[in-house]
């Protein structure tokens, strides 16, 4: 196994770039210059520490395995090579099949960053230094960065790649060049604030420089927009940096142009640019394109406050978790474009489910609470996380999972060829997106808001929260989502809201729509004491709110009893009709062969009674067993091997 220690590209390869890093500041000054026009403000990972049994693993597991891994792939597979080729510091052609390889390297250094946030390393960070010095060969003297088109332009590393001019920005539909570019951004804002360097931020502001003086409306400039979506919300990021117009206006002309025959030939639906975006209501196309879309959308609907950006990014989430959502969070159900369906086409066998989107959709949902303050964007982000987009990533983090099925008969090679999880892709845009998206976790759980301090998931932290008038420490502890005790520690000398979430499974609620109902009575209350007396609070919009002048070393005591649930699905989705799957607490169950030998056998009812029980298999999970079936958590399955699987299971007649 590759470690940092012993990755071969470390100091080797400063002696071929040279390791020189420039203009470093303080860490501190790393912060935006602009206000980013969201009413609530997600408390940043820099300011909380996670301690928690659950989700520390997992980030852990990708700080200390799988970035070492993920590197010593890109080097091995030739992503490396493709930026010193580009700047003339090797000979030969591209190395990869496709043509937004370079946005491995750059989502690699965007969660290694995350991780120094909360984790500093010396080791890790001469690393990235390195690796930003090898970006930096690739690059034109004007600022154009795409390897495979500086290499040889006429020759993309794809077939599917149509460039009948050979030369830049010509076949945006599918060059991946702006989406090379919307990852370079997104990964050097993050690595300046980690860091303080602005080593890699000049690389990225010198390509959005030469986007701002390319693409718009003016003499010589191309009306066009980008076929795969990020640049814009990576532009919007360097301008909330610099405070630069210009960015900002690229990443609006873009979003304003979709759909508009007049400026482009347009691409699609595919590409979600059918129809202008604000006149959009339907989640259609390519998910993960299409979720990082709306993820633009939603920014400049804060920063701008457009109602009419406002008005669509709302349609088109109704759309999605009302007709197009997974029990597990997934979305996009087909294989053919990796795209959303119909309506209620929500397949198990073949769903898609592509492990991008589900991270996708997180930082979209994410947005949307920083707009609004409403719960039901954490319920799905709940959902999304412990079910659909954990289950990317193997236990022992160097496996993945591309698609994730809700079924597997053991034939069906679901993961891009692979019964079971792969260990790498030539597309291997879901495994980096897991490292950049994974240590980032930290910076979903609170969020504030002028007196207000929200706390929107549940995990043992220490977090310290700047109101302005003070900082307030609040600390965690709690096993969840093995059970359902949280227990806080508050310290403010002053009165404070504090919003504690109420889970969606604990109002009653499998999504905030129709699509899933549970099948049973949930028989739990969920109570909330202070300093040890139970006190009466009504879930009000969703939260247990507290108000009160608080006092040094408050407590506060949440309990969210867990049952085993069963649920049931929309009658319109045809896949799942007549059948059940099984939840406990935010954790979607599923049964595999490897614990159930008649495993096509197996039926549940909604009186059922179940067993739950903590176990040491799976890195310690709680299993759900009955007489007739074992299940484990479905982010769990295909750990041991190829075997069947199921969610949703056939109800007992």
């Amino acid at each position: 196994m590759k470690t940092l220690k012993n990755l071969s590209l470390g100091l080797a390869l400063l002696t071929i770039v040279g390791c020189k890093t420039e203009n470093k500041i303080d860490a501190e000054e790393a912060t935006t210059a602009t206000d980013t026009g969201y009413n609530i403000q997600p408390v940043d990972i820099q300011h909380v520490k996670v301690t928690d049994a659950f989700w520390l693993p997992i980030i852990k597991r990708v700080q200390e395995k799988t970035i070492a891994y993920a590197i010593a792939k890109c080097e091995e597979e030739g992503r490396l090579d493709n930026f010193l080729i580009a700047g003339g510091k090797m000979e030969g052609e591209v190395k990869g099949e496709m043509p937004f390889d370079d946005t491995d390297v750059y989502k690699i250094i965007e969660g290694a960053s995350n991780s120094l946030i909360s984790a500093p390393n010396q080791e890790l960070e001469t690393v990235l230094d390195s690796l930003v010095n090898i970006i930096k060969v690739g690059q034109e003297t004007d600022g154009y960065l795409t390897t495979w088109r500086t290499i040889n332009p006429a020759k993309p590393p794809a077939t599917w790649v149509k460039t009948p001019k050979g030369v830049r920005w010509d076949g945006l539909f599918m060059s991946h060049e702006l989406y090379n570019a919307g990852h370079l951004y997104e990964a050097a804002a993050v690595h300046y604030k980690a860091t303080g360097k602005r080593n890699f931020l000049d690389i990225a502001l010198k390509n959005a420089d030469l986007m701002v003086d390319t693409f718009g409306e003016g003499e010589g400039k191309i009306q066009a927009v980008p076929g795969h979506q990020i640049i814009e919300t990576g532009l919007i990021k360097l301008y909330q940096i610099t405070g630069k117009e210009a960015y900002l206006d690229l990443a609006k002309y873009f979003l304003d142009n979709r759909g508009n025959p007049d400026n482009h030939e347009l691409f699609g639906a595919y590409s979600q640019d059918h129809v202008p975006v604000v006149e959009q209501d339907e989640v259609v196309g390519h998910a993960v394109r299409a979720v990082y879309m709306y993820a633009a959308m939603t920014d400049i609907a804060a920063i701008k406050k457009d109602s009419l950006y406002a008005a669509a990014v709302n349609n088109l989430w109704e759309n999605m978790v009302n007709k197009k959502m997974y029990v597990t969070g997934g979305i996009g159900a087909r294989h053919d474009g990796e795209a959303f369906g119909e309506n209620y086409e929500l397949p198990n066998l073949t769903a898609y489910n592509e492990t991008c989107a589900a991270i996708g959709d997180v930082y979209w949902n994410h947005r949307l609470h920083n707009l609004y303050g409403d719960v039901k964007y954490f319920d799905v982000i709940e959902r999304t996380l412990y079910n659909g987009l954990i289950s990317g990533l193997s236990l022992d983090g160097t496996n993945f999972f591309y698609p994730n099925a809700l079924e597997s008969d053991g034939v069906y090679k679901s993961n891009r060829g692979s019964c079971t999880r792969q260990a790498w892709f030539d597309c291997s845009c879901c495994p980096t997106n897991v490292i950049r998206f994974v240590p980032s976790i930290p910076g979903l759980i609170y969020s504030q808001s002028k007196n207000t301090v929200y706390v929107n998931l549940y995990a043992s932290s220490n977090a310290d929260i700047n109101l302005g008038s003070e900082t307030v420490s609040i600390s965690q502890e709690t096993a969840y989502p093995w059970n359902g005790k949280v227990n806080f520690k508050i310290n403010s000398n002053s009165g404070l809201t504090v919003k504690f979430r109420v889970p969606g499974w604990v109002r009653n609620e499998v999504l905030p729509s129709d699509l899933y109902a549970f099948a049973d009575t949930y028989n739990g209350k969920p109570t909330l004491s202070i300093n040890g007396e139970q006190v009466y609070a009504s879930v009000k919009d969703g939260y247990f709110e507290v108000t009160r002048n608080w006092k040094i070393d408050d407590t506060i005591e949440l309990n969210f009893p867990m049952e085993v649930r069963t649920v049931k699905a929309n009658e319109n989705i045809e896949d799942d009709q007549g059948k059940l799957s099984l939840e406990y607490g935010p954790l979607v169950y599923a049964v595999e062969e490897v614990d159930n030998e008649n495993i096509d056998a197996i039926t549940v009812s909604t009186s059922d009674e179940f067993t739950v029980k903590k176990e040491s298999t799976l890195e310690g999970v709680n299993t759900i067993s009955n007489e007739t079936l074992k299940a484990i958590p479905y982010y769990a399955w295909s750990n041991r091997g190829v075997n069947k699987m199921k969610v949703w299971l056939p109800e007992t007649k």
